[in-house]
């Protein structure tokens, strides 16, 4: 990032702009229920650890018993479930303040979004959170096949970016970033730790101040 500027804001999905494991919790032991294999069912805690790995990694830690081809199957099952528990809920599952965040960031900076998560679940984050418009571009594992670190490099390309900053809550986040070379904000009240940060959020709002600080208006 050139020194006192920046030309965009990447942010995660899962453990920083909302939480979503309880209701994904419900949806994924629905979907092993219907899948008749014999898989253990999973919690709110299993998956914010899991969560921000690609969908491959997921199926393997949870469900190492099962062939490649079965742990392909059911997370296929569990992420239909999963659109359609996420589509139904009627529950504020934002972090609070993150909505209004993001809006006054959009005044300053085009807002990006880049996920390990699968096809669809971005546009569904951005519909149940009114946030589409907002939102410039984005990219995910299940589009490309790709991890994040590759994917922001692929979206800091698309949008001819040179100085991005990338906000997410884990380690996993941190480490994408160091490969594709952008600077990284820790959401400290997400789901996992991280070292080595270019500055960390308490709370949503803290993220304007740094990116003012940044950015400086004239």
């Amino acid at each position: 990032m050139n020194k006192g500027y920046t030309d965009g804001i990447i942010f995660d999905i899962d453990g920083t702009i909302w939480n979503t494991t309880g209701i994904v919790a419900v949806a994924w032991n629905k979907a092993i229920e219907k899948s008749g294999l014999n898989a253990r069912k999973v919690n709110a805690q299993i998956l914010q650890n899991e969560f921000g790995k690609t969908m491959d990694v997921i199926a393997e830690d949870l469900w190492p018993e099962l062939s490649k081809a079965d742990q392909s199957k059911l997370m296929s099952y569990c992420c239909t479930e999963e659109q359609i528990e996420l589509k139904n809920n009627t529950i504020d599952i934002t972090y609070p303040g993150i909505i209004e965040t993001i809006k006054e960031l959009s005044t300053m900076q085009n807002i990006f979004i880049v996920s390990n998560c699968q096809s669809g679940y971005i546009e569904l984050t951005m519909e149940k959170t009114g946030l589409a418009s907002y939102i410039k571009d984005f990219e995910c594992y299940g589009r490309t096949g790709k991890a994040k670190a590759e994917n922001i490099q692929i979206l800091c390309a698309r949008n001819r970016l040179t100085s991005a900053v990338y906000v997410g809550d884990t380690q996993g986040d941190c480490d994408a970033c160091r490969q594709a070379e952008i600077p990284f904000i820790w959401a400290a009240y997400g789901f996992g730790k991280a070292d080595k940060y270019y500055d960390k959020i308490e709370k949503p709002q803290d993220l304007i101040k740094i990116i003012t600080s940044i950015n400086p208006k004239d």
